[in-house]
């Protein structure tokens, strides 16, 4: 069976694939944060069918990732922004842009630079920190357990995760979080 929403899954990332889960999505989010504004200037940058663009720029703007205000007094020149939601979005196109320089890059070098305005200087490598050391963590130094609006399927699949790193570890108790 096909699935066509993920709106009703119990997972976050999900449920944010419903909203941002589309290639082109993701690339209007980021013009956006170029300074694209208008319809054709999103067209001419990304080389986008008009029918496709205008169902993803609706979309946007419907699950709030976008505000739409008319430029013209009749109403027809629309302008399109990124909303409080929408620039929440910030450290992800960095992280993509980030991983794609690393692991898919450009012949010639990234493309472009993410830098502070401030100063010209390029951002810092996005990384997950410690909330209690600071200290950048890898992918091992992290484990997933269910949060507070886990429901009992998800309560499930955690304890019988902890019970097989326990079993794997040759510990006994079902508290175990490690690794």
């Amino acid at each position: 069976m096909r699935r066509t929403s993920f709106s009703d899954m119990s997972c976050s990332i999900a449920r944010t694939l419903e909203q941002v889960g589309d290639w082109w999505t993701l690339l209007i989010v980021r013009e956006a944060f170029w300074g694209t504004r208008r319809f054709g200037e999103f067209q001419s940058h990304l080389g986008i069918a008009p029918n496709v663009l205008a169902q993803r720029l609706h979309d946007l703007v419907a699950h709030g990732i976008l505000e739409v205000t008319a430029t013209s007094d009749n109403g027809r020149a629309l302008d399109y922004r990124l909303s409080d939601k929408g620039r929440d979005l910030l450290p992800v196109i960095v992280a993509l842009a980030q991983w794609g320089d690393r692991h898919a890059p450009a012949p010639n070098g990234p493309p472009v630079r993410i830098v502070e305005r401030r100063n010209g200087q390029e951002v810092a490598p996005l990384a997950l920190r410690s909330s209690v050391t600071g200290r950048v963590l890898g992918s091992r130094d992290v484990t997933v357990t269910e949060g507070p609006g886990a429901g009992p399927a998800e309560r499930a699949r955690f304890d019988a995760l902890r019970a097989r790193r326990a079993k794997r570890l040759g510990r006994a108790g079902p508290d175990d979080q490690s690794g």
